[in-house]
This record gives structure tokens, sequence and C-alpha cells, in this order.
């Protein structure tokens, strides 16, 4: 002990010295470090800033005025608001958009929550299996769409095939329905969407301990019941981001629609982003657009801030 404290005290005056060198010498370049980090986020930030949030207080601008073909400074106030919730064209799609939303995004959970359990069974040919419930993802609604307008056409598609063995009391022509064509959307878009759902949930699965599974077939507890009771629960945050992907698929939903019904029969399968890029291009009324496309990120605002405040505070509470 006393060899320990006179090395201490006869240690030379350039070695404790040494490390307030260092920390100066390593300022700097934390300094250029950070710098050099900057320098790397300032494209992203300067999109964000111009490419985002410019064209929103544009946008909102523009909504506030009388603007047609070209915009316009004149101020209107909330006119163009009053006129589009007169619009029945704009209130037929919100209806369709809630319709649309809640079916696409519940039937998407329930099912890619299936696949999700049925592959994680380790069953033959798994990967495979993964690639082809994955695949229709990869396509574009374009394409989508045009698959299942071929697929549900009345004269060439499963209707006439179902028609042509005998099945004649078979009717598969809900495209051409104005009450059920929103459904054949769908269908369309969940046989594209679940596979990304199965995706995120089975990663969530295999995430599991496994000493779980032990526990519960010690205690006897059905397999069911311990997929209800334990381990969708703890598939939480799984479910939470394909929720807020599927919302987002929601309120962009166009491309499935223009490919498969161009908005109709009439305008039964109108929404709000096909009446926001008619009206901006078509009817050459950027005020009425702009209005709707407010009230669209107003909606999705109402909607995912909450979430996301409740999903933080969920966070918070499990750190502590």
């Amino acid at each position: 002990m006393g060899a320990l404290k006179s090395s201490v005290l006869h240690r030379p005056a350039h070695a404790s010295a040494g490390a307030p060198v260092a920390k100066r010498r390593a300022r700097p370049l934390r300094k250029r470090a950070s710098l050099a980090v900057w320098i790397a986020l300032l494209p992203m930030i300067v999109t964000v800033l111009f490419a985002y949030l410019g064209t929103m207080i544009w946008t909102a601008r523009v909504s506030f005025s009388n603007s047609r073909t070209f915009p316009s400074s004149d101020f209107v106030g909330f006119a163009q608001y009053v006129r589009l919730f007169h619009n029945d064209r704009w209130l037929l799609s919100l209806q369709n958009i809630v319709v649309y939303g809640a079916c696409f995004i519940v039937a998407c959970l329930v099912i890619g929550l299936l696949l999700a359990i049925f592959i994680d069974q380790r069953v033959m040919a798994e990967g495979v299996l993964r690639t082809v419930f994955l695949y229709p993802y990869a396509m574009s609604f374009v394409a989508t769409g045009l698959v299942w307008q071929w697929i549900l056409n009345p004269e060439l598609g499963a209707q006439a095939v179902l028609h042509r063995i005998g099945l004649t009391n078979v009717h598969l022509d809900w495209i051409v329905d104005q009450d059920r064509v929103i459904y054949t959307v769908v269908i369309a878009t969940v046989w594209q969407a679940s596979g990304l759902v199965m995706a995120l949930l089975l990663a969530g699965l295999r995430g599991i301990d496994d000493e779980l599974w032990k526990a519960a077939r010690i205690d006897g507890i059905p397999r069911w019941r311990v997929y209800a009771s334990i381990v969708v629960p703890m598939l939480g945050p799984s479910m939470s981001t394909a929720f807020v992907l599927l919302f987002v698929m929601v309120v962009k939903l166009y491309d499935a629609v223009v490919a498969m019904t161009q908005g109709g029969p009439g305008t039964a399968s109108e929404v709000p982003a096909k009446f926001i890029m008619d009206y901006l291009f078509g009817r050459a009324n950027i005020g009425l657009a702009s209005a709707a496309s407010i009230v669209l990120l107003t909606t999705v605002l109402a909607i995912l801030a909450p979430f996301f405040y409740a999903r933080s505070r969920a966070a918070l509470r499990k750190d502590v």
C-alpha cells in the first residue's frame, strides 16, 4: 500500500498533464466528425424543409384562395372548404375510404398473423413459402389492379370460367356492382399487402423465447390460448408498425382504383386521392384540390399523432 502511494506521489508531472492534452486534441476531431454528419444530413434537411414543409404551407395557402388553373393570391377564407363538403363526390370518397380502410387493415392484420403463425411452425420449404406470400408486395398497385380486373371481369374472368363448367349460379361480378365494387379493391390490395404483414409479424414471433412454449406445454395450456392471451399481446410493436404502414397505404390509395375501376362504375369507387388528382389536373380547380389535400393531411395527423404519442408513452413506462 505504501509503495502504491509513493508511486502516485512521485508520478512525473508530464504524465498527469497528458490526459488534458489528449482531451484538447480530441475536441477538434469530434467537432470535425459532427460537422461531417451535418453536411451529410444537409440534403435531407433541405428536402424536408422545402419539398415537404414548404409544399404543405403552399398548399394550405392555395386552399384559402379562389385558384383555378393557376394559383392566385386572392383570399376567400374557408369558401373552398365549404364548397368541398357540399360536393357529393367528395363525401362519397370519404365514405368509401372509411369502408375500404376498415376492411383492408383488419383483413391484412388477420391474414398476415395467420400466415406468420403457419410459417412459424417450421414447415417444409419455409423459404419458398415466405417468398410466395411476400412476392405480391413487390408488384406495383397498377399491376395488381390490372390482374384483378381481368380475374373479376364478368365476361372473361373467373365468373365466365365457372359458368362454362356448369356453375351458373355463381356470380363474381362485384367489379360492375356499385354497392360491392369497393370490396373488389379490398380483395386485390389485401392479396398484395398481407405478405408484408406476415413478414413483420413473423419477425416478432421468431423473437419470442422458446421457454414460453415449454412452460405452456408443462402447464397444459392450449396452444390457441397461448397465442390469444400471451403471444399476440407480445406482438404489439410489430402490430403497431404494420398498422401504420397499412394506414399509409389506405391514405395513398389511387393506383389500384384507377387500374381496376377508374373510380366506377360511375363514381362508386371514388377515393380522396383520385378526387384530388382529378380536380388538380382534369378539372383545373387547384383551390378545391388543395383544400381536399389539407383535409386529408389533417385527418391523418389527427389519427396518427395520438397513436404515436401513446406508443412513446408506453415505451417510456417500459424503460422506467
